[in-house]
């Protein structure tokens, strides 16, 4: 197999928010990364805090081709790919820690095809048992967000993950479809990994959950609302990203984000 990139997503806060400058006053992000033991099955995990909100404030994502375990005192879920856009309004003072798992570094904990777990949520005690619902309760409890962070790390590992190699291929897969704009088709993808278009659909639908086809259109579209609020024009962005022309852009683009590029200019300009 050709030798792969660095197996991580680009480390922006701003890949995949909807217009978060106008949310940069509303609420504070961190992200922390793993240690190294637990970096092979985790992206990074990641806090966001508010504190007496005047007035709700929604904030819209368009999601990554990974899982993440989201613990907050409205849900304790895990999230599989989620296909379309997803928002979460902040009400009041709240908090929410995330663990956003590699591409591919839910399968060992999940024991089966990713896929069984593409756009649902599902309760954390349901997935992991009792000792699942004692995690959330631990860490609604901790106030100190690093400890917290510390008390979930430590319950993933103690599931003892078996490693997988294979982990490591699609997360660099992964990874080069996100940092390479010019990959748009699956069989560029399968290509460059060395594998047939079939074998790298059946790799993708067991370990990222997804397929290669639509992990390249998502990172496509995080790749043109940056550019879009940048000012970049948007028949010269369809062309470079892949697409058969501006309709269709704007198509996907208004789908997932839930307005036209052009509103998103104007809406971005403003924050």
């Amino acid at each position: 197999m050709p030798r792969l990139p660095e197996a991580r997503l680009v480390e922006t806060r701003l890949r995949g928010w909807i217009n978060p400058y106008a949310g940069l006053d509303a609420f504070d992000f961190l992200r922390q990364a793993p240690s190294p033991e637990a970096s092979a099955y985790v992206e990074h995990f990641w806090v966001v805090t508010w504190t007496d909100l005047a007035e709700p404030y929604e904030q819209r994502i368009v999601s990554h081709p990974t899982v993440n375990m989201t613990i907050t005192s409205d849900f304790r879920q895990i999230a599989g790919v989620i296909k379309g856009g997803f928002s979460y309004t902040m009400k009041g003072s709240g908090r929410v820690i995330g663990t956003r798992f590699r591409p591919g570094g839910f399968r060992p904990f999940l024991g089966g095809p990713v896929s069984d777990v593409t756009g649902r949520f599902v309760e954390i005690g349901d997935m992991f048992g009792p000792a699942g619902s004692t995690l959330t309760e631990q860490v609604l409890a901790e106030p100190d967000a690093r400890a917290a962070i510390a008390l979930i790390e430590t319950f993933l590992l103690s599931m003892e993950p078996a490693q997988d190699p294979l982990v490591e291929e699609v997360a660099a897969l992964v990874a080069m479809v996100e940092r390479d704009v010019s990959i748009t088709r699956a069989d560029e993808l399968a290509a460059r990994s060395g594998r047939s278009v079939r074998s790298l659909q059946r790799l993708f639908r067991h370990y990222v959950g997804i397929g290669p086809k639509w992990v390249i259109r998502r990172f496509r579209l995080h790749e043109a609302a940056e550019r879009v609020h940048q000012g970049v024009e948007l028949a010269t962005l369809a062309a470079e990203l892949g697409y058969t022309d501006q309709a269709h852009l704007t198509r996907d683009f208004t789908a997932v984000v839930g307005m036209p590029p052009a509103a998103y200019a104007r809406v971005s300009s403003q924050a």
